[in-house]
């Protein structure tokens, strides 16, 4: 960028003035420039997309609406604070939440970024989430993704994709090149040194100008060398620098800007979506969902009786009972954010995960899934089939999973939720109750692509009493998107 050279025209007094003005602290800030780049910030876009793609496709995401909505607002608070010297207008910022319990997250070239679920469950503030997003979204202003491969002459096609990307982990060390190893076949290729204290001193000021304490970028650097963040190594696989040093360096940083004197710590919403996130099961960590990767077991939503990340079923630990309690006449509501509102028996508990929720009555859950009940949640189509064909995939795949099932019927159109649908019925003898048993599946699409199902789950001698419970439920649900 071309800057008009007024400096030679400044008398001495003048000069004397005008540092008299500025704030003394910009003095001790640390220089940042943009690194040499010859790709396009198109370039950049293109590979981020393509690469997200590939994660939302392999990574477990959240399709936790509080949690996305949380995660969206604060990531916007930071990327409006970014300074006009590194806006990119081109770059699409978007945030969304992974499944895995590292303290981690990355951000991928032209603005896609992942917060993992264990950043926000072990934050001690929303600062600390902010300081992390901040240096991932500093990652992308400076473009350090291109840079780093014009640094070693690499043309646009050898780019390792988002193996070569996820350098930018703020975890870095073994997690992070756990989640480089799954699209690089082992190769890992991280930031420079230079970038990574770039990615620091940037995302401390990004900080400061959204109304965060830099200081709390720092102490997630002290969390993760107190939890052995590295493995145990004192660097970063010999590139990134010491956690110690870091805590250090951002907070010399961060006292030569001016942060507020009540700056944005425990909010009520960080509270909510933590609490949320730690009254779930367990998510698993970044080198269980490599595995399951790599075995052919790709993560995002389960149904009844599948495979995909069985230590995360939700109802895994309940006593199933010849003797359940029919559904109760009084119903209480369930909210997921802005977008879904379901009402329920009171007698029924939730159980959620990942993209989905399942209601069932004490002694009608356990480790084999629910008998009776409903099962709501959101997949996404993987294929180029959308509408009825994929719906029909999706049939397939429960049949399959639920081998015990049969489908009676072709996918007959429905309307629920105010929406077109369609809707199916599936039967055979349940291996838990040897009882038959009935499972209705709804299905609609959603604005985004995304199709929304919801699955009823009772034997069939007792359909007679749950037919009133599933109407009202069906009724009851009003979907946003």
């Amino acid at each position: 960028m071309k800057s008009n050279s007024f400096g030679r025209a400044f008398s001495p007094v003048l000069l004397m003035v005008m540092m008299a003005v500025l704030p003394l602290a910009s003095f001790g800030q640390t220089q940042i420039s943009m690194p040499k780049n010859k790709y396009k910030v198109q370039d950049d876009i293109k590979l981020g997309n393509d690469a997200a793609r590939q994660v939302d496709q392999e990574f477990p995401i959240m399709n936790d609406a509080q949690a996305q909505s949380y995660i969206a607002r604060i990531g916007q608070r930071l990327v409006d604070a970014i300074p006009p010297a590194f806006q990119q207008p081109a770059f699409n910022y978007r945030f969304k939440v992974v499944n895995a319990s590292d303290l981690n997250a990355f951000a991928l070239p032209g603005g896609p970024m992942y917060v993992n679920r264990g950043m926000i469950e072990l934050a001690k503030n929303e600062g600390e989430i902010a300081g992390v997003m901040a240096h991932e979204i500093s990652h992308v202003a400076l473009r350090h993704a291109t840079a780093q491969q014009t640094k070693i002459n690499s043309p646009m096609n050898q780019i390792l994709g988002i193996g070569a990307i996820l350098g930018g982990a703020v975890l870095g060390g073994q997690s992070g090149a756990q989640a480089g190893q799954v699209f690089a076949q082992g190769y890992f290729l991280r930031y420079s040194r230079e970038y990574e204290t770039q990615a620091d001193v940037l995302g401390a000021r990004i900080m400061a100008a959204a109304g965060y304490d830099p200081h709390d970028l720092a102490n997630v650097f002290r969390t993760i060398e107190q939890q052995g963040g590295s493995g145990g190594t004192p660097e970063w696989l010999s590139s990134h620098p010491n956690p110690g040093n870091r805590y250090q360096k951002i907070n010399a940083e961060a006292a030569a800007l001016q942060v507020s004197s009540n700056p944005i710590k425990v909010t009520r919403e960080f509270q909510q979506v933590q609490e949320r996130f730690r009254s779930m099961r367990p998510a698993p960590s970044m080198q269980q969902i490599q595995s399951d990767i790599q075995s052919g077991r790709r993560g995002g939503y389960r149904t009844q009786g599948s495979d995909q990340y069985p230590d995360q079923n939700p109802t895994a630990g309940g006593n199933y009972s010849s003797r359940v309690e029919y559904p109760s006449m009084q119903t209480r509501a369930f909210r997921s954010g802005d977008w879904l509102q379901i009402s329920v028996p009171s007698n029924w508990q939730e159980f959620p995960n990942n993209t989905s929720v399942d209601f069932a009555p004490e002694g009608g859950y356990g480790d084999q899934g629910i008998t009776h009940g409903a099962m709501v949640g959101v997949v996404r189509p993987t294929t180029n089939n959308t509408g009825p064909q994929f719906m029909q995939e999706y049939i397939n795949g429960l049949v399959q999973s639920n081998n015990y099932l049969r489908q009676q019927n072709a996918l007959m159109r429905a309307t629920f939720a105010g929406r077109s649908g369609y809707s199916t019925m599936l039967s055979g003898r349940s291996p838990v109750t040897g009882r038959g048993e009935i499972v209705t599946v709804y299905m609609t699409q959603m604005n985004n692509g995304d199709v929304f199902y919801v699955a009823t789950v009772v034997p069939q001698d007792e359909a007679a009493n749950y037919s009133g419970a599933f109407r009202n439920l069906i009724n009851s649900i009003r979907i946003n998107g």
